[in-house]
């Protein structure tokens, strides 16, 4: 089985566990030490959290019997586990740029991505950007270069990297790994929290494709003796990268 189909398994069980319970919590008695260590496995992915021994008490007291482990779905988790449900969705328009927007060109499979994102907008924990689906609807595409063509801002440009981001964890790697390698943003756990959040990847000579992002800034000097992959959706240069 595959690391997404693992990952995506693990936050299906905890789904369901939860929907069992009244106070949210997959207990140890509801999960096997095999699922107890695919769902450690997602939580270190910052998909899911962990019961710490505050909580873990008041468990044990709720049920009357010693709580050892407990786990349920973080709000990433449940982003990424609505997404793995929905239907993808193309619906194509025309483009027209606007005022202090950047020219962003993404792939079929990219766009695809976003606008199963963006359909999703009303229930997400971490909603797109404000005007996000306004700038996917008016989307234009070149048949010469097979892009989607949008004018997004900075701040529209690293949701997109979070839309890209839910589809890397449940179908692909290779679209947000080439989004980042083109505008140098990419959703990923904070080197220092754990925490997913957009990171600013060192910009490559020449000038900057995505200027403020308003995002982290990855260290140059741990990043400047990786290089990135070639057009197969490997990137080597972005951090906390997992197999697909």
């Amino acid at each position: 089985m595959r690391n997404r189909d693992k990952r995506l398994a693990a936050l299906e069980l905890l789904d369901a566990g939860e929907r069992a319970t009244r106070h949210g919590w997959v207990l140890d008695a509801q999960a096997t030490a095999a699922v107890q260590n695919s769902v450690e496995r997602v939580a270190g992915e910052g998909l899911a959290e962990l019961a710490n021994r505050e909580t873990r008490a008041e468990l044990s007291a709720l049920h009357s019997r010693p709580v050892r482990w407990a786990a349920r779905l973080s709000p990433h988790g449940r982003d990424a586990l609505l997404y793995a449900r929905a239907a993808p969705l193309t619906v194509p328009a025309p483009n027209q740029p606007a005022p202090g927007e950047q020219h962003v060109h993404l792939r079929p499979a990219q766009m695809d991505a976003v606008r199963r994102f963006v359909a999703l907008a009303s229930d997400l924990a971490t909603p797109p950007a404000d005007g996000l689906a306004e700038r996917v609807r008016a989307a234009d595409f070149s048949r010469t270069d097979n892009r989607w063509q949008l004018c997004l801002t900075p701040q529209q440009i690293a949701s997109v990297a979070y839309g890209l981001y839910l589809y890397r964890l449940t179908c692909s790697e290779a679209e947000a790994n080439r989004f980042a390698r083109d505008y140098n943003v990419i959703y990923r756990q904070h080197p220092d929290t754990g925490v997913p959040t957009a990171l600013s990847l060192p910009s490559p000579p020449g000038p900057a494709r995505v200027p403020d992002v308003r995002t982290v800034q990855i260290s140059s000097r741990r990043e400047s003796h990786r290089e990135t992959g070639e057009d197969t959706g490997e990137t080597a240069d972005l951090p906390g990268r997992l197999d697909d």
